[in-house]
């Protein structure tokens, strides 16, 4: 499998060189030369295997510069239960990603959030650390990995990357935009190569430092940098797998329909169930669901794609969510304008002069219904309103982001086909709005009941590049 940039201007790359590269060098995103495609009946034969198997049978296909029987062996021992040791339903927690019905048969929860963060990010960050550890002992090279966060993935990367002697890790959040619990997870880190920049703007604000030293390609060979964040192709992979899990959950027969609501800020989560799709798991909807933050939901009901300014960016109840400027939605419009490269820049070159595009009485617009996108926005109240009735009428708790997926999927109306939510975190993430919504503190594990009193370790920097780049070169 050969990977391609979006934009068509950089070289054509090999598995283990993309995890290492992270954004290509003429600013755009890796992706495979095409999708694998998976007949039904090789559907009906991996939907009998556990979660590890599973993983390295769809993983391979994208993955041929790693020796079969090494990678079977990476994958298989990242996705075991032990790795994902906060299962709610101890009984259930060899299946990794449980579904829980809400109602029988017809509207379930995909749990995603049973890994050492609590959040679905483990779900691939936990292959990733093992993927870099992997290639950089076998190329005998060293990495400095520099991300981005909103609220989950720092945590993740961090989880999945601590200790590992050949990585250090840079990781960018926006200071005072994210819960207590998301903060203590990542700043309370006290390996030494793990370094927490709190950067004085949004989540936009840090994910453009991160694009423009990335961009630099002087620094980035000097100082070896390399990505976590949702633009690794890496990450995308991962999450395909739980697309399947969770469709063969769902149904009685392979080949019956399933529609699933992702929350979306990034795009990455609902890219990869984009990705299954193409693959040809029988996705009948893929309903997106974003915050008040909508720039999402505006381009699928509109056409227009415009992201907004940092001024422009809420900050609200569900904050891994607060994004206005969505990395992973380009390796989407790749393939909504039939993979032209040259179609792509020009839609990019529209972004940078006039702030938006607008695909709308374009062909390409006419081609969107063939991808089995719905979009909904969803409010503070909604999401008071979703975790309430859930907890109400179910006994189940969800964290404010899987209520915005909640409200956007129910409003949708689809009745003719199982609807199953990704879960993003557990509950515990986001006490303040739970208390808000049903009256008490969600439970969160014993070993983390101390977690916000831990000693933190974090620099507050503004959101200057020039600065960013400084504290990397002093700490690489």
């Amino acid at each position: 499998m050969e990977y391609l940039s979006t934009r068509g201007q950089a070289p054509v790359l090999k598995f283990s060189d993309i995890l290492l590269e992270g954004l290509a060098a003429d600013g755009g995103l890796y992706v495979p030369a095409q999708y694998p495609h998976i007949a039904s009946a090789e559907l009906a034969r991996l939907s009998r295997l556990p979660y590890g198997e599973l993983a390295w049978e769809l993983l391979r296909r994208y993955i041929d510069d790693i020796a079969e029987d090494e990678l079977a062996r990476l994958v298989v021992r990242t996705y075991t239960a032990t790795r994902y040791p906060f299962a709610r339903h101890p009984a259930r927690a060899a299946r990794i990603t449980p579904l829980t019905w809400l109602e029988e048969r017809r509207f379930g929860i995909l749990e995603l959030s049973n890994g050492p963060t609590l959040a679905f990010k483990d779900m691939a960050l936990q292959l990733l650390g093992e993927l870099f550890e992997h290639v950089l002992e076998r190329r005998d090279e060293r990495l400095n990995i520099l991300g981005a966060t909103s609220g989950d993935t720092g945590s993740a990367a961090e989880y999945a990357m601590r200790g590992r002697e050949r990585v250090q890790v840079f990781m960018l959040s926006p200071a005072g935009r994210m819960s207590p619990f998301q903060r203590a997870q990542m700043y309370s880190l006290q390996e030494p190569n793990i370094h927490n920049l709190a950067v004085e703007g949004t989540f936009d604000d840090a994910q453009d430092i991160v694009k423009a030293v990335s961009q630099d390609a002087d620094f980035k060979r000097r100082h070896r940098i390399g990505a976590v964040n949702s633009i690794n192709w890496a990450r995308i992979a991962a999450q395909v797998v739980y697309y399947f899990a969770g469709y063969f959950q769902a149904v009685d027969r392979v080949g019956e329909p399933v529609a699933f609501a992702v929350p979306s800020g990034n795009f990455g989560n609902i890219l990869a169930g984009h990705i299954a799709r193409q693959m040809g798991l029988p996705i009948g909807r893929l309903i997106l669901a974003t915050n008040e933050n909508d720039v999402l939901d505006e381009f699928f009901r509109t056409g227009v794609y415009r992201p907004r300014a940092s001024s422009e960016t809420f900050a609200t109840s569900s904050p891994s969510m607060d994004i206005s400027k969505a990395s992973n939605f380009e390796r989407f419009v790749f393939d909504l304008v039939g993979r032209d490269t040259e179609a792509l820049r020009r839609l990019w070159r529209a972004l940078e002069t006039q702030g938006h595009f607008d695909l709308e009485g374009t062909p390409y617009w006419a081609r969107l219904p063939e991808f089995g996108f719905v979009s909904g926005r969803s409010t503070h109240a909604d999401r008071l309103a979703a975790i309430r009735d859930v907890w109400t009428r179910h006994r189940v708790l969800i964290d404010p982001h899987t209520a915005d997926a909640v409200t956007v999927a129910r409003r949708a109306g689809i009745e003719d086909m199982p609807v199953v939510v990704l879960e993003t975190a557990q509950a515990a993430k986001f006490a303040e709005t739970l208390r808000e919504a049903v009256g008490f503190e969600p439970p969160r594990p014993a070993e983390l009941a101390d977690l916000e009193q831990r000693p933190q370790r974090v620099m507050r920097l503004p959101a200057d590049v020039q600065q960013v780049k400084d504290y990397i070169a002093a700490h690489a």
